[in-house]
Formats: structure tokens, C-alpha cells, sequence
């Protein structure tokens, strides 16, 4: 049976599911597999004609025993994850018209037009699945930056075994993205919208890592996460990597680039194990926009916290990759010791710069960039004048550091991940279209239908955020279970 470990080396191998359902790993740490499958061409040659449902239920083997999920009930979890989605690909390809051989993958056609949705659909009703079987209570607590948040809030709502707390940043957000967690009137979602939060997303990622190492608090709420420090997001985001490659290459064996735009690098971790998996990617793009953590660190060898600015792409302004320590741990065969001391002193001072070997070793191959929002808003408008296709902010990053970085990349077929739907965006599509009216491909109907619905919050100043919040948590643990 597949064991998981923390990458910080504390505790002991756990199951599949004590992995799943506990989030964190005991010392902090982030739960990885004691080894990644490793998949042969003749594999991907057997896969290349699957959906994605079915390509997802080959990978996703690779990981879950089935003595904790069975074949069946994997197909089961999987159907259901995937029912709401706009597409019947789920994700699909759009190819540019005017950049050669270059591929938007679409990945927001799920219930709240984020990629989210992708990894979310399927671990909400996984961690549902098993506490129904065990019949038993979670508080899942995460923070977003604009759409983990609503796509927690979506798939948790009405499940009886789950209380979803999910916490913003005020302000940093756009009213789409709010509105999609306020308007749940689900009795188990609960959106916190916190006011003043100086380094955006990341303080509340670390009031968050307080109530973990609460151990009264934790245990009494049964406290967990679907952020991307779940081992679940990150394993089901490494599926839209292998599909994308599939679809797009005519012959299996060829390397393709593709470009993400990330801040956290939970999608990025996904895809560089993805190709330690053994798919063939030649460079794994980040796209950073102006708060460039990734791009210090691929750059630079500097894992390094500083002033966060507001961007015009909100969701990716992150200052602290936490999934970088995953990825890093499977660069440096697993050395759990390095990987705790580096956490443990960026903890304490802020800056870590890495040594040289370890610097080269981690950085092969990946390029990264850090577009400015003038940068961004020009080539929205660009792609929308020149071919009728609308980027979101996110996806112009994507693209932006491939333009930047084409000489680099050569003449391979590249992927470009598109991972929200221009609609959580309006302000920034007219700015960038230099209009007062959106374009039909910046509407959805599920926004409209937000904006006339009744908001239930709770609001909070981050001052007080850590009493406040478990305050309100512990009350609604209380009234709702008959403590």
C-alpha cells in the first residue's frame, strides 16, 4: 500500500485517507507519497484516446488503494465531482490563431469558473465520501485569494458531514468572486471577509496555521483544509497536465512547454510531479505577476517575503509559495532534514537564499517571468482584437511570459493555462478593452444571478481575526453539534 509522508520528516507514514482528511501533516509539514508512480510512454500511448474522467481515474489508481477506495466508488466519486461542469471535455483546448502551435487550456468551466473547480469537485466529495463512511464531522477551514474560496463554498454546500469556513481578504477580491461565497445560504458555509490584512491572502493563511497548532482546538472541530496544502488538490491537478499533453501532441514521446500563472505554485507542483511522473514537458513555465515570489526563487535562489502589491491578476497575489517545499523535496531525493531546516528558518527570519547546487538543481527546467499590469491589460486587448478571444488576467500572464520567454523555449507545442473565466473580472476587461460595455465573453450567467441574491458574512478586522474567528467557529460547533 502507498504510504504518505510529511516532507519535513516528523511522524509516521499514514494511509490515503489520514492523509486526505488531516490536511497538514502532524509537524507542519506537507504530506507527499513515499514514491511517485512512474509512467512508462506505453501508458500515455494506452491513455491518449481517454476523457478526462476516465484519464483521471487511471492516474488517480496510481495513488488510491483500493482497499480505502474501491474501483467502483472511485468512478462513483469521479461522476458525480464532474456532473456540474459547463463542458462535456470539462477542459477544453483552445488553439491561437495567431502564435503557432500554441494551445489556451481552458480551465473554467466548472461551477465557479475557476481552475478550483477542477481539483476541488473531486477532493470536497472525496473528504465527504469518507466522512460519511466513518460518520463523522469536519470544520474545513481555507483562505483565497479570490477562487478557492468559492469553489470550496460550491461543492461543500449542503453536505451534512461539513462546516466550510472559508476566509478572504476584504477588498483584495473582486465583488464576482465575494458574492459567489456570500450568497450561499447553505447552513454549513460560512465566508469571513477580513478587513485590513497587510500582506493580503498569506495573513490569513497564517491565522489558519495557529488554529492547526491549536491541539484542543483542532481536535474539538476536527479541523481541516482543502487549500493546496492537501495532498488531494495537488495529486488531482497533475490529471490536467496529462490530458492536456494528450490532446494536443501527435506523437506521445514529444515534449511540449507549458506556462502557468501562479502565486502559491499548487498548480505548478502539480505539473512538475506530473513530469517526474514521467509526462514528457520540456519547460514548465511560472508566470508571476509584479509580486514575482516565484520568480526570485527560479531566478534568483531566493525564497523571500516582501510587500505585497494589488494586481490585476488578484488571485495570483501571493507572497509565500508554501507548495514550493513539495516540489522541493522530490528535487533533492527527498532529503526531509534539509527541507524542515529551510522551512523552519524562513519561518523565523523571511529569507532563505538557497545554495548554489541546490539552486541548479531545482531549477532545471523551469523558466520563469513577472508580467506588470500594463503588460497584462495590453495583451488582453491584443489577443481580443486580433482573434475575438478573450483572456482573463490570469491567462494574459500565461501568455505574456511565453512571449517574453519564446527564444528560450524553442519550437515545441505549448500549453498555456487559462485558469479563470474573464467574467470574475469586469473592471479589469474594460480597462483593458478600453470600454464601458463587456464583450459577451466576459458575462456568465452564474455572476449575473449573484448579483441580485441576499449576503450572509461574517466580517472581521485581521487585528482581531485569530480570537474572533475561533470564537465564532467554536459557538457554531456548538449550537449545531449539541455540545
Amino acid at each position: 500500500m502507498l504510504k504518505f509522508i510529511s516532507n519535513k520528516g516528523g511522524g509516521e507514514s499514514v494511509d490515503f485517507e489520514t492523509a486526505i482528511l488531516d490536511g497538514f501533516a502532524v509537524d507542519g509539514g506537507l504530506y507527499v507519497p513515499e514514491e511517485l508512480p512512474e509512467i512508462t510512454l506505453d501508458q500515455l500511448k494506452e491513455w491518449k484516446g481517454l476523457g478526462y474522467v476516465d484519464l483521471a481515474f487511471e492516474i488517480l489508481s496510481l495513488f488510491i488503494d483500493r482497499s480505502i477506495v474501491s474501483e467502483e466508488e472511485l468512478k462513483d466519486i469521479l461522476k458525480t465531482a464532474y456532473a456540474p461542469f459547463e463542458k462535456e471535455e470539462i477542459i477544453p483546448l483552445y488553439p491561437l490563431k495567431t502564435r503557432k502551435d500554441t494551445f489556451i487550456m481552458e480551465l473554467f468551466y466548472g461551477p465557479t469558473i475557476s481552475f478550483k473547480d477542477v481539483g476541488l469537485a473531486f477532493l470536497v466529495n472525496l473528504v465527504n465520501f469518507f466522512l460519511e463512511r466513518r460518520k463523522e464531522h469536519l470544520s474545513v477551514i481555507v483562505a483565497t485569494t479570490g477562487d478557492t474560496g468559492p469553489a470550496t463554498a460550491y461543492f461543500a454546500a449542503g453536505k451534512s458531514n461539513i462546516d466550510a469556513w472559508v476566509l478572504y481578504p476584504k477588498g483584495l477580491i473582486t465583488e464576482e468572486q465575494e458574492r459567489q461565497m456570500t450568497t450561499l445560504q447553505h447552513a454549513n458555509i460560512h465566508p469571513v471577509g477580513v478587513a485590513n490584512c497587510p500582506d493580503g491572502g498569506d495573513d490569513l493563511d497564517a491565522v489558519i496555521s495557529k488554529f492547526y497548532a491549536n491541539k484542543t482546538f483542532k481536535e474539538k472541530l476536527n479541523l481541516s483544509s482543502v487549500n493546496s496544502i492537501n495532498w488531494g488538490r495537488v495529486m488531482m491537478q497533475t490529471v490536467h497536465y496529462f490530458y492536456g499533453y494528450l490532446q494536443v501532441v501527435d506523437e506521445v514521446g514529444e515534449k511540449v512547454n507549458m506556462s502557468v500563472p501562479s502565486g502559491g505554485f499548487g498548480n505548478l507542483c502539480a505539473g512538475s510531479l506530473a513530469r517526474k511522473m514521467g509526462l514528457p514537458i520540456k519547460y514548465l513555465v511560472a508566470a508571476n505577476n509584479k509580486n514575482a515570489c516565484l520568480d526570485r526563487i527560479f531566478s534568483k535562489g531566493e525564497f523571500t517575503k516582501e510587500a505585497i502589491h494589488e494586481t490585476a491578476s488578484s488571485a495570483i497575489d501571493i507572497l509565500i509559495p508554501f507548495n514550493f517545499w513539495r516540489y522541493l523535496y522530490f528535487s533533492i531525493d527527498k532529503d526531509a532534514e534539509k527541507i524542515k531546516n529551510w522551512m523552519d528558518s524562513f519561518k523565523e527570519t523571511g529569507n532563505l537564499k538557497f545554495d548554489e547546487e541546490t539552486f541548479e538543481t531545482y531549477k532545471k527546467g523551469f523558466l520563469s517571468n513577472s508580467a506588470t499590469d500594463v503588460e497584462t491589460l495590453t495583451l488582453i486587448n491584443e489577443i481580443y482584437t486580433s482573434e475575438n478571444y478573450l483572456l482573463d488576467p490570469h491567462g494574459a500572464v500565461s501568455l505574456q511570459a511565453t512571449d517574453v520567454l519564446k527564444q528560450q523555449l524553442g519550437k515545441e507545442k505549448l500549453i498555456c493555462l487559462a485558469t479563470a473565466h474573464p467574467a470574475k473580472f469586469p473592471e479589469t476587461i474594460k480597462k483593458a478593452l478600453i470600454t464601458k460595455e463587456l464583450p459577451t465573453q466576459a458575462t456568465h450567467q452564474s455572476i449575473e444571478i449573484a448579483k441580485k441574491r441576499c449576503e450572509k458574512v461574517y466580517l472581521c478586522d485581521y487585528d482581531h481575526l485569530e480570537e474572533a474567528l475561533m470564537h465564532a467557529m467554536e459557538t457554531n460547533w456548538d449550537l449545531t453539534k449539541g455540545a
